[in-house]
């Protein structure tokens, strides 16, 4: 009788699990113009991954929708955050599949949530991160880490690195010829001075230095960094420049190698190659890498300054175009210390993402260091055009729709993904 028992009870486990009321069901998550606040949606992806659920970006398909199981959780969330969702039958499911088979398009399983962290320095700067920002109003958890962190080796705990508004040059961000008698300035120099005297580096160029070989290590080790700003451009100059002194007297003490041009090594680059440094400790630009015309104005103007990001075939380049997912294909570009890069002095292996049309402007670009990979994204903050020290930061709520910044959170989500395995 016993045995009956438990043979009952597995039947209808098993009767429950098949036939529970919605299971065969799906909410899909838009990303189209049918989207209330596309940059929530992506922390509901995320919460989602975090709760031990797989999900699927489908590529291509509604401006990159997301695919999950229909829950009430789910439901609860996504009218919580203000988020639009739809709920499709498995005969509706189907035929979605069905579309995304025929078409460009492509299903990615997202399986787990990436440990994300960004590179903040401890001290307040007189300038807003946008992708701390976006990770904040999107609600996706992020750790700060800074050099002592990166040197000891922990951002090796990390799946997902990003760098934003620095110099890996120890130059300070050549801020020298307007800021060098600010509060802020003297401080901030102050405390990288201290930061590389105590991790037992002479000048805080040398210790910058360190900071982007171990970076790079990161990457090589198979971690995935995403650069905005001056973090790019800044980066692989750093890189290039190994024992190499770039830093005018005003910044260490010490002149610039006067044959550091010649002395620089492309081949330790992630990205440029052939770039001419700018020494001139009054000149606000690294290298003539940077497209920001030196009016600090773009000669477009603010109203006619748009980028343009490439299609790529989603069953062929998956990883391109889930970078580029967004619900229009021409964004409003925006600038930056660092605003757009040369295309002429990029290398050939590197994949560009997205251009100013008719120009030598590139804006978004990707590319693979060994096991790992690394975007760089040219500007300082989508959707505020031309952002100056001591500005309020951006409120998001105002943006919740907005394109520039739905790249961002694209590198975010991209570590969680692998393609999905097609049934036979």
């Amino acid at each position: 009788m016993k045995m009956i028992r438990q043979k009952f009870g597995l039947i209808i486990i098993i009767v429950l699990l098949f036939f529970e009321p919605g299971k065969t069901q799906n909410i899909i998550i838009p990303m189209d113009l049918n989207q209330t606040d596309h940059l929530k949606a992506y922390g509901v992806a995320y919460w989602t991954l975090e709760q031990g659920v797989d999900i699927e970006w489908l590529l291509n398909y509604r401006g990159g929708s997301f695919l999950a199981p229909a829950s009430s959780p789910l439901e609860r969330l996504c009218r919580l955050r203000g988020i639009s969702y739809e709920i499709a039958s498995a005969s509706q499911t189907a035929a979605i599949i069905g579309e995304i088979e025929r078409e460009n398009m492509e299903r990615i399983l997202l399986e787990k949530a990436p440990e994300i962290a960004v590179y903040v320095p401890p001290n307040n700067q007189p300038w807003d991160d946008a992708v701390t920002l976006v990770l904040e109003y999107a609600e996706i958890p992020y750790d700060k880490v800074y050099d002592e962190e990166v040197l000891s080796g922990k951002l090796h705990q990390y799946d997902w690195v990003h760098l934003h508004h620095e110099d890996f040059t120890g130059q300070y961000g050549k801020f020298y010829a307007v800021y060098r008698g600010a509060k802020w300035y003297i401080d901030q120099q102050a405390l990288h001075e201290e930061i590389a005297h105590s991790l037992g580096y002479s000048t805080v160029q040398e210790e910058k230095k360190a900071v982007a070989r171990a970076i790079k290590e990161y990457v090589g080790r198979g971690g995935f960094l995403f650069a905005m700003c001056s973090a790019t451009d800044s980066y692989d100059v750093a890189l290039s420049a190994e024992g190499v002194d770039i830093a005018a007297a005003v910044f260490d003490g010490t002149p610039f190698d006067p044959d550091c041009q010649k002395k620089l090594d492309f081949s330790k680059t992630f990205v440029f190659e052939n770039f001419t440094l700018i020494t001139d400790p009054l000149v606000y630009e690294f290298s003539d890498i940077d497209t920001t015309p030196k009016t600090g104005r773009s000669p477009r103007g603010d109203m006619l300054d748009y980028f343009t990001l490439f299609e790529f075939s989603a069953k062929y380049d998956p990883v391109p175009t889930m970078l580029t997912q967004c619900h229009t294909s021409v964004v409003k570009g925006f600038m930056g210390q660092t605003t757009a890069y040369r295309k002429h002095l990029i290398k050939k292996e590197i994949v560009i993402m997205g251009e100013v049309e008719g120009t030598d402007e590139v804006k978004y670009l990707h590319g693979d260091y060994e096991k790992g990979t690394f975007t760089f994204y040219g500007g300082h903050d989508p959707e505020d055009y031309r952002h100056q020290v001591g500005d309020p930061p951006t409120q998001l709520e105002l943006y919740p729709n907005s394109p520039g910044y739905r790249l961002i959170l694209n590198n975010v989500l991209f570590p969680a993904a692998r393609k999905k395995e097609q049934k036979t």
